[in-house]
This record gives structure tokens, sequence and C-alpha cells, in this order.
């Protein structure tokens, strides 16, 4: 049995061969899972069903995110690798699973998906995991959020979360972008010193590639087995929140929280951009539509499979620069300005709708030979599953 440190201060007490065991244990508990769900799925209608914006060939189970939390959780228990941070992310991932679950079963209204993804911030932050500092966001030295802690882990957590639902539009594209932006936390804890929490990482990033083997276009595997589901958007979305607020707001391990919205920026300011559009038209800005970034994209000629490489290739790019940015000596207000100019640039550039297009077109345009004529046979299928969770 591996036993992993409880305290992510402490050091690596760890070799690369117990962590090479996790890593497989995760990723093959997650693949065993997502297959004996499959006939149950079918059974009890858990199904992602073709209708509406959804263009998938035919009904889908909808089991990512419960054989995702399978897959961990089975790994940690194996290992002995528990804490109380630990406990309380598990909780809080499980209920946000359950209610996931019924999401997809039952339509659950969005007020009540809110209210618990806040009470699952609320049972995350018992075992001490919040936002009690933004760094030199504002050029203000270690700036305290005190009593409005709490409220701004909300706040944080649920926009994560929410962002990578929105993000669930193209087979493989939310799987990929949160399994590129857990890399680059894993690469920062690793480089902070935070050997216990990068294990832990470890977990989840291959809790997630499991998940991908059977959401990704194959040649031996003409289309996506299964899908995430909410409850699975939902679970990432908590996971990369859990981890930017363990990594950033840890003494014993540096790391400046500014750069947490760097490694997942495409669907921060994609959804950031969208609600505020939405709002300034006086719509809801909870409101369904396909104006997504991958919306545009694919109107553009791009490909699924070029939708999802192209914006995984773009997540990682943002965060390596502002990783290198920042070690280079940018101010941190610098960084924050650049975010900020990050929104603006696209909701001008998406303001309308053929300016946006006609953007898209051009870089299809400078897409590599092989890869613009590709014909889609090793990539993720489009399924038009944007689950809105906030819409009605």
């Amino acid at each position: 049995m591996v036993h992993f440190s409880g305290s992510l201060g402490g050091g690596m007490n760890t070799n690369a061969l117990q962590v090479m065991l996790e890593i497989l244990c995760a990723a093959t508990a997650t693949f065993a899972a997502l297959w004996v769900l499959q006939p149950l799925a079918i059974r009890f209608g858990l199904l992602d069903r073709p209708a509406g914006r959804k263009d998938h060939a035919e009904p889908t189970p909808s089991t990512g995110g419960i054989a995702m939390l399978i897959g961990v959780s089975l790994t940690l228990a194996v290992c002995n690798s528990w804490s109380q941070p630990l406990a309380c992310f598990m909780i809080a991932a499980t209920l946000l699973v359950a209610i996931g679950v019924l999401d997809d079963l039952f339509d659950v209204r969005w007020w009540i998906r809110v209210i618990a993804q806040c009470a699952a911030v609320w049972v995350m932050s018992l075992g001490g995991v919040g936002v009690e500092h933004i760094g030199l966001a504002i050029g203000v030295q270690s700036m305290g959020l005190g009593m409005f802690s709490l409220p701004f882990t909300m706040f944080a957590t649920v926009g994560v979360i929410n962002a990578i639902n929105m993000t669930d539009g193209v087979d493989g594209l939310a799987g990929g972008i949160v399994l590129a932006s857990l890399c680059m936390l894993e690469a920062a804890a690793l480089y902070s010193g935070n050997y216990a929490l990068a294990e832990r990482l470890a977990v989840f990033g291959a809790a997630v590639f499991g998940f991908l083997l059977m959401n990704m276009r194959f040649p031996w595997q003409p289309r996506a087995r299964v899908f995430m589901g909410n409850a699975g958007s939902a679970l990432l979305g908590l996971t990369i929140a859990w981890a930017s607020f363990r990594l950033t707001q840890n003494a014993a391990h540096p790391v400046t929280p500014i750069l947490a919205p760097f490694l997942v920026a495409t669907p921060l300011i994609d959804c950031v951009v969208l609600i505020a559009r939405r709002t300034l038209h006086g719509q809801s800005p909870f409101r369904a539509d396909r104006n997504h970034m991958h919306h545009r994209m694919l109107e553009a000629g791009f490909t699924p499979a070029q939708v999802t490489i192209s914006l995984v290739a773009t997540n990682l790019a943002i965060g390596l620069a502002a990783s290198v940015a920042l070690k280079l000596g940018l101010p941190e207000p610098a960084l924050v300005l650049l975010f900020i100019a990050l929104c603006i640039g696209y909701f001008w550039l998406t303001r309308k709708r053929v300016r946006a297009v006609e953007f898209f077109a051009t870089l299809h345009g400078f897409l590599p030979a092989v890869f613009r004529k590709s014909n889609g046979a090793l990539a993720p299928q489009s399924n038009g599953a944007e689950n809105y969770p906030l819409g009605e």
C-alpha cells in the first residue's frame, strides 16, 4: 500500500514508481467504471439524446462524471492518501456529481444547481480551502479578503464550474482543456515544492485521461462512447478551483493567485464575454445560445478535432506565457490588465458574428495542410452538447 503525506507542506515521500502506479490505477479504474456503467446508463436512462442544440448521432451515456469520481476515490482509498482538505473536497465533489446526475436525468432548475454548487464550496471550505488573499492584483501587498473570503471563493468556484460546463460542446474539448490545466497546475506545484498536491493532481489528471479514451474518436472507435454530462463538468470545474486554491493560498509553497485564471483562460474568457453580452442586450446572462468560441470556429470551417486541438493548445500557450512572464518579473497588476484586455479584445471581436467567423476562418487557413485536410478520424465527435448549466 502506497502512503502519501497528508500535509501539503511536507516533502515528497514517494518515488516515481509509486506515483506511476497511482496514475495507472486512476486511469484504469476510470476506464473500467465507464464500461461497467454503460449498461446501467441505458437501463436507467442516463443518456444524452440528440435534440435541439445537440447534434450527436445517437443517445450516448452521460456517465463520465460518475466514472471519474469512482476512479479518483478508489485510487485515493487504495493509496491511503487522505487528509482533511482532501476529504472535504471529495464530499463536495460527490454532492456535485449527485446533483449533476439528477440534472442529466430530470433537468434540474438552474438556481438549484447554483445552490448546490455554493453548498459544495462551503463543504470544501471546512477543509481550510478557499481564497484568503489575491496577492498583488491591484498593487497592494498581500491583499486579504477577510470576511469576504467565503463569498469570493463561492463566486470564483461557481464561475469556473460553469465555464467548464459551457465549454462542453465538442467531444474532448472540456476534458482536454481540464487535462491541460491540470498539467500546468502540476508543473507549478512541482516548481514550488508542493509535492503532495502534485501527487494528487496526477490522480485527477489520470482519471480525466481515462475518460478521454472513451470520449474521443480513434480508428478503432468511430464515435464517442460516453459524455461527461453535467456531473462531469461540475466535478472537473470544482477540481480546477480546489487545486488552484491549494496552490495559490499556500504560504509554505507560494504561487501567485494571479496565475490561476491564465491556466483556464479560454473557457473563462468565453464565459465572461458571453455573460456580459447577454446582459448588455437585456437578456438573461444564463440564456442558452450557440455563440460560444467553439461554435464560431465550427462555423468558420474548423472540424471538431481542429476545434479541440486548437483551443487546448491556445489554453496551454496562454498559461505557459503567463508563467514565463511572471518568472521574468512582469508585475502582477500588469497581468491582471492583460487578462482584462483579452476579455475586451474577444468581446470586440465577437460583437459582430461575421467578423468573428471571418477571423476564425483566417486562422483556419493558417493550419498545417495535413491538419487542415484531416477527416477527423482521430478526432473528437461534435456533440453540440453544451449543457448551459444556468440556462433554462
